[in-house]
């Protein structure tokens, strides 16, 4: 059995090639892609060649163990249809959709640890976002708020997008979302959050900080290490900023002078590949999965596809995600 899968073979240089398939193993289902998605962040990363080359690509995932040398297969948000199930796999899920934790590609091989079934009433392009829906749920969860704090959520991305949907749910004193392109303000706008602020402008972020008086909690989801030098700036005393974003090779000094020391502010990573182990006595990821999968059908964030691609054509999608065009918020192939 012969599957086409997408390689990075070099910096900005993605190709479409073969790869010898073999039938599904004990606990494995053999998967028939409908779609896939390419994040927006992290991916257009990995396209642009901005990862630190020691790194792994990711251990959790048992289609992205190893590391970044060319060539390379990337992703990890797939939804296809089960064709065979190998031994010690329910037979009773061929024939269903799924949502695979796997690269792109049209037919796959994956473990079940990697592979949830689709929900009924969500279709396979918005099984799609379970990624990102699963990340901000887990960056709410470690940012904490609590009731009328004074939020920030600083990039309105996808993900930074979906965790402000998540905070409108809480009774905040305020929540603002800061963001530099004017048309991804408009889309927060739309989406419900009704404060937003270009950090770029000096008299609109001047009045953010006089009127703010200092945020208890901020969200560092831009992907720029000077949105976090913009945090601390912002943030009040014994202020909480959690990082969701991954840097890669774009690293940069950070300003941790006066108002970091002298403001006791505590910087958060947050990542969605473990749980905090304070919530781990009651958070499994089966729970936060469940959830992720609750607030999807909620947040109907399928919304957010700007374009779809061909399998075939997909050095051309992640040059349309490298872009960032204005009005792109996801991109998305199609088998």
């Amino acid at each position: 059995m012969r599957a086409n899968a997408v390689f990075h073979v070099a910096e900005r240089r993605v190709e479409l090639r073969e790869l010898d398939l073999p039938g599904p193993g004990a606990g494995e289902l053999l998967v028939r892609s409908h779609c896939s998605a390419i994040s927006p962040g992290t991916e257009a990363l990995v396209f642009a060649g901005d990862f630190p080359a020691d790194s792994a690509l990711d251990a959790r995932i048992a289609s992205l163990r190893g590391g970044f040398d060319y060539p390379f297969r990337y992703g990890y948000a797939l939804a296809g249809e089960v064709l065979a199930a190998g031994p010690g796999a329910d037979d009773a899920l061929v024939g269903t959709m799924v949502f695979a934790f796997h690269p792109h590609q049209d037919l796959a091989i994956v473990p079940l640890a990697d592979c949830t079934p689709i929900p009924d009433g969500i279709a396979p392009e918005a099984a799609l976002f379970l990624p990102q829906v699963e990340t901000a749920l887990n960056l709410v969860l470690d940012g904490a708020p609590l009731v009328g704090e004074r939020v920030l959520v600083f990039g309105q991305g996808v993900v930074g997008l979906l965790t402000a949907a998540l905070l409108l749910r809480f009774p905040l004193e305020r929540l603002v979302a800061i963001e530099p392109l004017a048309w991804r303000r408009e889309l927060a706008r739309e989406w419900g959050v009704a404060e937003t602020v270009d950090p770029g402008e000096p008299d609109s972020w001047a009045e953010l900080l006089a009127s703010l008086e200092g945020a208890d909690l901020a969200f560092e989801l831009s992907g720029n290490m000077g949105a976090l030098d913009r945090a601390i700036e912002a943030a009040g005393f014994t202020g909480r900023i959690v990082v969701g974003s991954w840097y890669g090779a774009r690293s940069r000094p950070l300003d941790l002078g006066g108002r970091f020391h002298r403001n006791r502010l505590r910087i958060v990573s947050s990542q969605v590949s473990t749980i905090d182990p304070v919530l781990a006595g009651r958070w499994d990821r089966r729970r936060r999965l469940d959830h992720a999968w609750r607030l999807l059908a909620r947040l109907r964030p399928e919304r957010l596809v700007s374009r779809s691609y061909p399998l075939a054509r997909c050095a051309e999608a992640f040059e349309a995600v490298s872009s960032r065009d204005e009005g792109l918020m996801q991109v998305t192939l199609a088998y």
